[in-house]
């Protein structure tokens, strides 16, 4: 599994290529930022930041994106480029057919470091551990797009299964498909009525013959 990891920002949005599956050593493919000028015009920061991310696309074919999910802050002008440059990134990874994933900071920081508070000097001294570099990557946004890209390779196999188990939920918990749940203290009834009106299971009604009761 090859894995491109985006840091989202505008003026420095982070990149990092990893390789490989959950259980196994990881590798490193390439890691770097995406700069652009804070002086420029709105716009053309998008572009740039565009054009840095398809470069990258081009260069390692990734087979997924990993990129971090914005979430809210006090700083809102902060927030607003966060987000900016976050749809920038999926949207280059959609018109590839490349699929993507979102990650909050807090599951990247728990599945690189086992803990979500932890902080950005414990995150890139784990993911210079993890991927045996001979220092953290500089800036932070850098290696935390590395983080994002380990934690989507170990997080993977177990959101698919999950999917798998929810699709599989769903198929056979849809009405009048055998095995749906029922509420507790429900009698189990098959489901089909008589012609009587009676559910099957209920108790049925006294035999006659000729008009008396058996």
């Amino acid at each position: 599994m090859r894995v491109l990891g985006v840091d989202p920002g505008l003026t420095r949005c982070g990149v990092g290529v990893v390789e490989g599956v959950a259980g196994r050593p990881l590798t490193m493919l390439g890691v770097g930022v995406v700069r652009t000028s804070a002086d420029a015009e709105l716009g053309d920061r998008l572009v740039a930041v565009e054009r840095g991310i398809e470069a990258w696309l081009d260069e390692y074919s990734p087979g997924y994106v990993a990129v971090e999910r914005v979430f809210a802050q006090h700083n809102v002008r902060t927030v607003m480029g966060t987000a900016q440059a976050s749809a920038i990134a999926m949207l280059c990874a959609a018109r590839r057919g490349i699929p993507v994933a979102l990650h909050t900071p807090s599951e990247v920081k728990a599945a690189v470091t086992g803990s979500g508070r932890a902080e950005k000097a414990q995150v890139g001294a784990m993911v210079t551990r993890l991927l045996r570099l001979d220092a953290p990557p500089k800036p932070a946004d850098a290696a935390d797009a590395l983080a994002l890209a380990i934690c989507h390779i170990w997080r993977a196999p177990a959101q698919n299964r999950l999917q798998q188990a929810v699709a599989a939920h769903r198929t056979s918990g849809a009405p009048g498909v055998s095995g749906a749940p029922r509420a507790p203290g429900t009698p189990r009834t098959s489901g089909a009525t008589g012609t009587s009106g009676t559910t099957s299971g209920a108790s049925p009604a006294p035999r006659t013959l000729k008009g008396r009761t058996a």
